[in-house]
């Protein structure tokens, strides 16, 4: 029997935690599957097979991944129960001992996952050194017809001192532009109209194809039919002063940046092996703002690193609060093992993080009122999802405004021209109106 006819008519379930990336990978592991014939379960139908995509950013994430293989355990008792990802590369002889996983497999085997499912033996781990994964695997998100995920990189070399991602997916690598451009062309002719570039750091894109950032954007820019471009997180130092005046001119590339801080302070972002200090990333912050002054702009930030006194918290929360940025993306630090933040002292306590972290997402939610409220009033050209809630649907102006208005099936899927008139009830989102006459 054939590995096609082995699974034809089965039914898997996919789950997915973390990053963008990981969302873009196992879309792919999904399309991989439906090739050979396998169905994507319906809600509430016990699957054959279940795939979860994991996450080990912090302990948080690894504590939610084992989470979610106990309760897909329940929801699907006979299913062929496999593991992968950031945490299965990690972690995999923990995972192992996770009542009822089957298999648990690295990053660089979710590209042949089909063939280590029909050949190895259950229990079974397949995984590969992380300086093993050399190889640039593609993926594209294709659940969401609106809005695709893009991998144009993956691996990072920067070894920043809190960090584990280089170990668990390896040097930084990606795509060719030929390919990816290609990639493009396919989401537009299946009616794809946004990409967001995905990867683990995404300026990095080139370093083993002799291309750049810049060409790629240049490139994907001229594909027709995609109406919209977002650049997921994008590091202060590789964000070139040409980058942003590209996206300024550009008509696809929306006006929006992810670009990670980590934190305020100088001593802090050293203590980090971090590659710019706060004057760079104020730097980036004015030209963007400069040049798209209607710009969102989000923002990550660690809080409650080893080594963080209250004196180098406060100025950090100092230099963030002066910022005109949009958004805070609030991450409390967890010990990762081998990493060589462990090194550093005094570490802090708990309660002092949950405190800091406090403070920030509150100081995350007065910089979104303020950017939206700057907002009210303005032309904006906003792409309806095809999420539906009760009677209204939602979706995101190109500076990734949230906005929600009365259900319309014309407008799924379509650029529209609005008008931003206010809050909704909630102030978690804009209301609209057409600014057509």
């Amino acid at each position: 029997m054939t590995e096609m006819n082995c699974f034809n008519n089965k039914t898997a379930a996919y789950y997915t935690l973390g990053c963008k990336l990981n969302f873009a990978e196992t879309s792919s592991i999904a399309k991989e599957m439906a090739s050979y014939g396998i169905l994507k379960a319906c809600t509430g139908e016990t699957a054959d097979i279940c795939i979860i995509n994991t996450c080990s950013v912090t302990a948080l994430a690894d504590k939610k991944s084992r989470q979610l293989i106990r309760r897909v355990r329940k929801l699907h008792p006979g299913a062929l129960l496999v593991v992968t990802g950031c945490y299965a590369q990690l972690k995999p002889d923990e995972i192992m001992h996770i009542e009822g996983v089957d298999m648990v497999l690295g990053h660089a085997q979710k590209a042949e996952i089909m063939h280590i499912i029909n050949t190895c033996k259950t229990p079974q781990i397949v995984t590969s050194p992380a300086n093993d994964m050399d190889v640039f695997v593609p993926s594209c998100s294709a659940s969401d017809r609106t809005r695709h995920f893009l991998k144009v990189q993956d691996g990072c070399d920067y070894f920043c001192s809190y960090c584990t991602v280089p170990f668990a997916r390896g040097r930084s690598r990606s795509g060719t532009i030929d390919d990816l451009v290609a990639q493009a062309q396919k989401v537009a002719e299946e009616g794809g109209k946004e990409i967001v570039l995905t990867g683990v750091n995404t300026g990095d894109f080139g370093k083993n194809t002799q291309e750049s950032f810049l060409a790629l954007l240049c490139a994907l820019d001229q594909v027709e039919g995609v109406a919209r471009y977002r650049i997921s997180s994008i590091e202060p130092n590789l964000i070139s002063d040409e980058i942003i005046d590209f996206v300024a001119e550009s008509k696809r590339f929306a006006p929006h940046f992810h670009i990670p801080l980590q934190n305020g302070n100088n001593d802090m972002l050293r203590l980090m092996r971090r590659r710019y200090d706060t004057a760079l990333f104020c730097s980036k912050i004015e030209k963007i703002k400069t040049m798209m002054p209607d710009a969102f702009i989000g923002v990550d930030v660690i809080v409650g690193m080893r080594g963080e006194t209250d004196a180098l918290f406060e100025d950090s929360y100092a230099f963030i609060q002066k910022m005109p940025v949009s958004q805070l993306h609030v991450f409390t630090y967890s010990e990762r093992p081998g990493t060589q933040a462990l090194k550093i002292n005094p570490a802090v306590t708990p309660v002092v993080k949950n405190m800091r972290s406090k403070l920030l997402l509150e100081l995350s939610e007065q910089k979104r009122m303020i950017f939206y409220e700057s907002q009210i009033g303005k032309k904006a050209q906003v792409l309806f999802e095809h999420t539906r809630k009760g009677k209204m649907m939602t979706g995101f102006t190109s500076n990734y405004i949230r906005t929600v208005a009365p259900y319309q099936s014309n407008c799924i899927n379509k650029i529209t021209d609005v008008i931003l008139t206010g809050w909704n009830d909630t102030k978690n989102a804009l209301t609209l109106s057409s600014d057509k006459p």
